[in-house]
């Protein structure tokens, strides 16, 4: 049994609209549809965060840390929130029974409530407890007012401990404030996102994509960990100088205070400086970046880090360089040994350093691993006619 106190970022993600959805529906079906939705929210949660359980129509995760990086916690919860859409939407296109519980799938929706508290983990026969007051906290945050102030149907809410573990501005992130009265704690501040408004921002954003065809130079490595945690690796200010050749620090710049399409880096090798803007911003998929470097004679570099998974739960890391301009042919080809040099040499330091055994998760390393609990597997039936 562990009774240790512990920070840590306690996240449950919610099926709204299943209860009144489970009325005079086929309850074959309708488990099928939420063990196959309740897949998709896990996956999307892992392995930034550690599943704790499984509640009914809802999945309660955490990472014990005392610090949160505020982008990585919004691209998880963001990406959880896409991935559920896409799949409701997936599975509507796939379906081909026109039963109650299939035909009304579209009523479904996912709430996020994420705070940042102390627990004690208490292990009983291999499986884990978490107890405390923040624990109730942000289980008692799933009933809120939400949707009557603010007319939020799918939402993100962080608790204002949260916001504070983040070390970020709510109102520059697009945060709206918002309280609650709870029986445990009171008066709790709390910043909420529509997430219905980030999909469909998603929805129009503009892809910024190197593909294969269109590369001048291509490197690939492959890391033994996840994607989500060769991204945090990959783009995370504060790691990067740990694996990146010469690079002595990286100093970021967005206007919401969170890294994405927008934000620019000054990757600082002593007094000189590779500027780089981000095009695209697709966690865990991709990103685009457009970099200068300190001698303006060299041309600009605009490449692709894709990262794609692999079978064995690793991933392959693909730098894919855009071909130039004519006009900047002859100088790029001058350049390119050095740029071929920088990233594979950089590729090959993280690929060392990710295959070390203790190099672990995404918002916080933690040494203290434990079985996380089995989601169900749907059978289909709600894929075919009845």
């Amino acid at each position: 049994m562990l009774t240790k106190p512990e920070s840590a970022c306690l996240v449950i993600a919610d099926i709204s609209g299943y209860t009144g959805y489970l009325a005079g529906v086929e309850l074959d079906h309708a488990q099928d549809i939420l063990a196959d939705l309740m897949s998709t929210v896990v996956t999307a949660l892992r392995p930034t965060l550690r599943l704790s359980k499984l509640e009914g129509d809802a999945a309660f995760a955490y990472v014990v840390t005392e610090a949160i990086d505020p982008s990585l916690l919004q691209d998880v919860v963001e990406r959880t929130y896409f991935a559920f859409r896409r799949r409701l939407r997936d599975i509507g296109q796939a379906s081909t029974c026109d039963c109650d519980a299939c035909t009304r799938m579209p009523v479904l929706d996912l709430k996020v409530v994420a705070h940042h508290g102390t627990v004690i983990r208490q292990r009983i026969a291999g499986h884990e407890e978490l107890v405390g007051a923040d624990v109730i906290v942000v289980h008692r945050l799933l009933k809120n007012h939400v949707d009557e102030t603010l007319g939020f149907k799918a939402y993100a809410l962080y608790t204002d401990a949260c916001v504070r573990a983040m070390g970020a501005d709510p109102v520059a992130m697009g945060l709206r404030e918002h309280g609650e009265m709870l029986d445990v704690g009171g008066e709790t501040i709390c910043w909420v996102r529509d997430l219905e408004a980030a999909w469909l921002d998603e929805q129009d954003r503009k892809r910024v994509l190197v593909t294969d065809s269109e590369a001048a130079l291509t490197i690939a490595y492959e890391v033994p960990v996840a994607p989500a945690v060769a991204w945090e690796w990959v783009t995370s200010p504060i790691r990067r100088p740990v694996w990146g050749p010469g690079i002595t620090e990286i100093v970021e710049s967005s206007p919401t205070g969170r890294r994405g399409a927008g934000t620019t880096n000054h990757c600082m090798h002593g007094k000189d400086a590779i500027v780089e803007e981000i095009l695209d911003w697709r966690p865990f998929d991709y990103l685009t970046s457009r970099s200068a470097m300190p001698d303006p004679s060299l041309p600009k570099v605009v490449m692709t880090d894709a990262f794609v998974p692999l079978a064995n739960g690793g991933t392959r890391v693909e730098i894919r360089v855009l071909k130039p301009k004519p006009r900047e042919r002859e100088a790029f080809e001058a350049f390119r040994p050095m740029l071929e040099g920088m990233i594979a040499g950089s590729g090959e330091h993280l690929r060392q350093l990710l295959s070390e055994p203790k190099v672990t998760g995404a918002v916080a390393a933690d040494s203290d691993p434990v079985e996380e609990p089995v989601v169900e597997a749907s059978k289909g039936r709600h894929l075919l006619a009845s």
